[in-house]
């Protein structure tokens, strides 16, 4: 029998998907160009909060992504090799890392969940909860012992 989960949330699904994983929370925007190493899944912004974090495989909560449209290209080379995050949430959809997600999707056959959280539920996140993200956004929280 599966655990009930302790939060249930509704948000908004910008790329529609399925995932679960371990929660990865932060209060700050991340740039993936030059703020997320594609190969590794890894958090290279030195300036950032959760430097030298490892984001890949894991639900990925901020506020917004910040910078350069190439930050699609590098979700998209982090999903082509397998080093993406699980899922993205985020309190402001961010079209470029949209974007990448659903070309990786068309050129890959692969692609990760996004969807907009409001301030409210992204408060009631934290690094290491297990979270499920399903199709029409609905967001499953667990505590991280789970």
């Amino acid at each position: 029998m599966e655990p009930i989960a302790r939060i249930v949330l509704r948000a908004r699904p910008v790329v529609s998907g399925v995932a679960e994983g371990q929660a990865l929370v932060s209060s700050e925007s991340i740039s993936f160009w030059g703020g997320y190493d594609p190969t590794t899944g890894e958090i290279v912004d030195r300036r950032h909060e959760l430097s030298g974090q490892n984001a890949a495989g894991r639900v990925f909560a901020f506020p917004h992504g910040r910078g350069s449209s190439t930050a699609s290209a590098v979700l998209i080379e982090s999903i082509r090799l397998g080093k993406a995050p699980a899922a993205l949430i985020l309190a402001t959809a961010d079209s470029i890392l949209s974007l990448g997600a659903i070309i990786a999707d068309e050129m890959y056959g692969r692609s990760i969940p996004i969807v907009e959280l409001n301030a409210e539920g992204m408060g009631r996140l934290k690094t290491g909860d297990r979270i499920r993200i399903d199709a029409d956004g609905t967001v499953s929280v667990w505590d991280g012992r789970v």
